[in-house]
């Protein structure tokens, strides 16, 4: 087996720049939503296991030589009709992290070859699973940047709030 063509360490680690960004929130700020229709902590974590789920399939559809159309997922849909903000971040953000790690134990596995392997994007476009990996940590990244904004959101709306 040869050395993995993408950094998985860097695909494990994400959930734990996350966990940095989440310490010390409590449940109601973990719940904060600048709008309706705006998302929460909780949500975007809800958002992030489920996109997790996508590309895992992804992967694994490729993995089997299919050709069908990898699918695409209407995320405010999902984050809304599961009702995620009902659920607690520690239990979400658990799950995410069980899917991360056993994403690892196949990317371990994956030859130089099978990490080239390619599948047709929503887009119409060949993506690989070299490319699907990195793009994950890149979204997750994103996604902490946007739970900075929202905790940042939250801490100005208290003060407002605590100046009135």
């Amino acid at each position: 087996m040869s050395q993995p063509v993408v950094d998985i360490q860097a695909y494990l680690q994400v959930y734990d720049q996350i966990e940095q960004e989440l310490e010390g929130l409590s449940d109601n700020q973990l719940k904060w939503k600048a709008a309706p229709e705006s998302w929460s902590v909780t949500e975007v974590l809800a958002h992030l296991v489920d996109h997790s789920i996508i590309v895992s399939f992804r992967i694994r559809e490729i993995l089997s030589g299919s050709e069908v159309r990898l699918p695409v997922f209407n995320q405010d849909a999902w984050v809304s009709g599961q009702r995620a903000n009902e659920g607690d971040a520690k239990d979400i953000l658990l799950a995410a992290r069980s899917l991360v790690q056993y994403n690892s134990l196949l990317f371990n596995r994956l030859t130089e070859e099978e990490w080239s392997k390619t599948g047709i994007n929503f887009k119409g476009e060949p993506v690989s699973i070299a490319v699907i990996v990195p793009a994950f940590v890149k979204h997750v990244q994103g996604h902490l940047a946007q739970i900075s904004r929202i905790k940042q959101g939250e801490q100005d709306s208290r003060n407002s709030i605590s100046a009135v």
